[in-house]
């Protein structure tokens, strides 16, 4: 009988502490939504400490997920644990997640401690979080550049406090599998009362090696793999979700003896969610989930794949929820066909989201006349997970050429009032973005921007993604349409509107906004 990996997932903590992003409890509660169709064993939902935005988005997956455990970090810190507990209270299965480092470069340079202190602090920080809810997990930051004798000793002390689970991170991505493996065997053979608990790893990629560290330590005992989807965490990021459930999956002839409970099917849509609301593209070369994870170019390659798919494939797209690129619907299709077709996909939809998808999907076909299933992807994840429309696009118009300075007029609607301006800039989509800042009077710095092609073909829909930075904070920004000046002017629009909905609305009501003031460099187990 296999032995069932669980799967803890910490996107909406350590993933969202990438450089760069920044999501509401209500993107939180979407993706987590999608996590739990997953079906992840445990949702890491958030450390609440750092503000008060992370605490609300606590609550609300707490309210609004049943089936997976949810988890929420704190230090060994009692406030810390009270506002974890103050999160999760409305949860049907709680779990606190208390954490402190262990390694004698952190003890001396970050926490100034002594290894009796820490000895103390892990011992009272889980029995206080186990006087609130069952399920307590300790980790061990920074466990693999840790003394092995004395990191035995905190675990060994953190399970007779009440520990369910025991983490072991490697925190800086510095150790090599065949080392790291060794570590969780040494620990479960030097500490027996891991017998008793969950033993968890969780890993970072700084050197690339993530995943495979993570199956050294499942070979070597560990039940539990924290990890995110796409990869995204911390510096260099974390396990990828996606391609440690597709190695154990895929080479099941291998790992014989683990299985989990993933319905690996939602993979590809929950990537893609992941990845808009966060402003994360996926690189077209990344595992299972890229652009070109499934794409062949080579007349070789080409031939073998016609002639027998597991030539070069080793897992099939449909595995994932990878869409084919088929054209499946154009300008005759009627609302009943569109609803069917969204219930294929799918998505569960309202009757009121689906008369706006379909004015959405009447506008693209005019436009281009049959529409793949990608593109009607797009469409109806920027309808779906759309902000607030403080500022709306009416039109523009751009006079640009080689011998002219290119000039943007513009007009956009606020509170069902027109309002029109022009101005010069570097280039279009420059010009574009001053006029906005004309208009808005928001003011920003644009730090990054990439397009690409939802699909092949001139008409394809163009899908543009930017960062900004807005006193200090750094927003994305997403837009598509077959025009890619418009998508750019788009993808401006949601970001401004997201600083605007951040700031409290139009008149900037101050209780909205999130409490951003505290760090949130301290949860990187």
């Amino acid at each position: 009988m296999p032995r069932t990996i669980k799967i803890l997932d910490t996107t909406l903590r350590d993933g969202e502490q990438s450089p760069g992003v920044n999501l509401s409890p209500e993107e939180k509660v979407e993706i987590a939504k999608h996590l739990e169709r997953l079906k992840v064993d445990i949702i890491e939902a958030g450390f609440p400490i750092t503000s008060a935005g992370d605490l609300q988005a606590i609550k609300l997956v707490s309210q609004n997920i049943k089936e997976p455990v949810i988890a929420a970090l704190a230090r060994t810190r009692q406030g810390d644990i009270d506002l974890a507990w103050e999160g999760l209270k409305d949860c049907r299965r709680p779990r606190i997640h208390t954490f402190v480092a262990t390694s004698d470069i952190h003890l001396k340079y970050k926490l100034c401690k002594s290894r009796e202190e820490v000895l103390e602090m892990t011992a009272a920080a889980v029995k206080y979080a186990k006087k609130l809810v069952e399920d307590v997990q300790f980790s061990a930051e920074d466990a693999s550049r840790s003394d092995l004798e004395f990191l035995c000793q905190v675990i060994d002390t953190a399970i007779k406090a009440g520990a369910t689970v025991i983490n072991v991170p490697d925190t800086v991505g510095y150790q090599i599998p065949s080392q790291f493996g060794g570590l969780i065997r040494q620990i479960r053979e030097k500490v027996p009362s891991t017998d008793n608990v969950t033993i968890s790893v969780h890993c970072h990629n700084d050197l690339g090696l993530a995943l495979t560290n993570s199956l050294a330590a499942i070979e070597n005992g560990a039940t539990q793999v924290e990890c995110t989807v796409n990869g995204i965490g911390e510096r260099a990021g974390n396990t990828a979700m996606e391609e440690l459930i597709m190695t154990l999956t895929t080479r099941g002839d291998y790992f014989t003896d683990f299985a989990t409970n993933i319905e690996q099917h939602h993979i590809y849509r929950t990537s893609r969610l992941v990845s808009k609301l966060t402003g994360m593209v996926v690189q077209p070369n990344k595992a299972i989930v890229g652009r070109n994870a499934f794409a062949h170019e080579s007349g070789i390659h080409q031939d073998g794949v016609l002639k027998e798919k597991s030539t070069y494939e080793i897992m099939k797209p449909e595995s994932i929820g990878l869409l084919d690129n088929k054209m499946v619907m154009g300008k005759h299709s009627g609302k009943h066909a569109f609803k069917n077709k969204l219930k294929e996909m799918g998505y569960e939809v309202s009757e009121s989201k689906i008369t706006k998808l379909f004015e959405r999907f009447k506008e693209l076909v005019d436009k281009k006349q049959i529409i793949s299933e990608q593109e009607m992807e797009v469409i109806i994840e920027e309808e779906l997970y759309k902000v607030p429309e403080y500022y709306q696009l009416v039109y523009f118009q751009i006079f640009t050429g080689n011998k002219f300075r290119p000039t943007a007029t513009i007009g956009i609607l606020k509170e069902g009032e027109l309002i029109e301006e022009a101005a010069c800039g570097g280039g279009p989509v420059d010009a574009i973005y001053k006029t906005v800042d004309r208009i808005t009077g928001v003011k920003t710095k644009l730090l990054d921007y990439s397009i690409k092609a939802v699909t092949e073909g001139k008409d394809a829909l163009g899908e543009v993604n930017i960062r900004l930075t807005d006193n200090g904070h750094i927003i994305s920004g997403r837009g598509v349409s077959t025009d890619t000046l418009e998508a750019s002017a788009k993808a401006y629009l949601n970001a401004v509107n997201k600083i605007v909905k951040k700031r409290g609305g139009l008149y900037g009501d101050d209780s909205s906004r999130e409490d951003t003031s505290q760090s949130r460099g301290e949860g990187n187990s």
